[in-house]
């Protein structure tokens, strides 16, 4: 962000006493306290659904969440000449949570599930008109860009060793892509979206060890930008996939991990198989995949085939995972 940015500062009623440089942000030493200024790329009714969620926790008594600071005109953003947008944020300074320790972990899980029950809003009136994300349509349209990767590498001609090992490996996690979708199909109903509405459950959509914050006065979470209406597991599934990966799909850690939610907030027995179908879904091979066919192929980066390599070698261990904590229970 540059010198043209902090000018927009002016804009709001706070006194920014000294700014400095953040990860992607300016951070703002204020007379109200610390805030990161941060460029905005999503739709602007998106900040307006942030901020509202926001301020409704913010009121039933969750302090722990990020606040949207509205300009001199009572706008939440602002926009630079060139047409960028940027928000303004409180923020706290911490260390993020360690997805290697044991114990961060499962105070994130207990952490989580506090947030979740914060972050039911089903007073809302107009929770009926309100898009609810579908695992169905998600599934359906990864699939098609899984068939369209595999298609362009059947009939390209020269490969390189990346191509070459994707191809090799495509077909069983491409096997499994269709099954997971064939199987959430006939587990999805309509009933489900209709249930999502009527609590009102939203998910943060990112909640990941980044955006987790260990301060000296307790746990903080950020950037709620990619917040959602879904089945809460949908935070649930993000962070424990992070974690188990990081950590080789370790059984014993993730049944502490799920107890840990559980111990706060217990799953209903349709939201624990849709879990179940979010983890078994080879999304990181999917991501892998649609990220090479989007991309220049001249030169693909070294980061991919070791990414590529680390799927395949935790596939078996993933598995195990999954029929130990999913399918006896199921």
């Amino acid at each position: 962000m540059n010198d043209r940015a902090v000018g927009l500062l002016s804009q709001y009623e706070v006194e920014v006493l000294r700014t400095r440089k953040g990860r992607g942000s300016i951070l703002c030493e204020t007379n109200e306290g610390l805030y990161t200024f941060r460029e905005y790329g999503g739709p602007i009714e998106k900040i307006d659904l942030q901020n509202r969620l926001l301020t409704y926790v913010k009121e039933h008594g969750y302090e722990y969440g990020e606040q949207i600071l509205a300009n001199k005109e009572g706008q939440l953003y602002v926009r630079d000449l060139d047409g960028t947008c940027y928000i303004l944020k409180t923020f706290w300074e911490g260390r993020e949570c360690q997805v290697t320790e044991e114990e961060d972990c499962i105070k994130a899980m207990q952490f989580l599930a506090d947030l979740h029950k914060h972050l039911q809003v089903k007073e809302w009136e107009d929770l009926s008109s309100m898009p609810v994300f579908s695992l169905q349509k998600e599934y359906d349209k990864h699939n098609r860009e899984l068939r369209r990767v595999r298609k362009y590498l059947r009939e390209k001609s020269q490969k390189n060793n990346f191509e070459i090992y994707l191809q090799r490996e495509f077909d069983f996690f491409w096997d499994n892509a269709q099954e997971i979708a064939k199987q959430v199909e006939e587990f999805c109903q309509p009933e489900d979206e209709d249930f999502v509405r009527r609590e009102g459950t939203f998910c943060h959509g990112d909640f990941q060890h980044h955006n987790l914050i260990w301060t000296n006065t307790g746990q903080r979470i950020l950037n709620f930008e990619k917040c959602i209406l879904d089945d809460q597991v949908r935070d649930l599934y993000l962070f424990l996939r992070k974690v188990l990966e990081k950590n080789g799909w370790s059984k014993e850690l993730g049944k502490r991990l799920l107890d840990a939610y559980q111990s706060k907030k217990p799953l209903s027995a349709r939201s624990y198989i849709n879990l179940y179908y979010r983890l078994a879904y080879p999304e990181k091979f999917w991501k892998i995949a649609n990220f090479y066919m989007n991309s220049g192929k001249a030169w693909i980066p070294d980061k991919n085939m070791e990414k590529l390599t680390k799927v395949i070698e935790q596939e078996n261990a993933k598995r195990a995972f999954l029929e130990e904590a999913f399918l006896v229970s199921l």
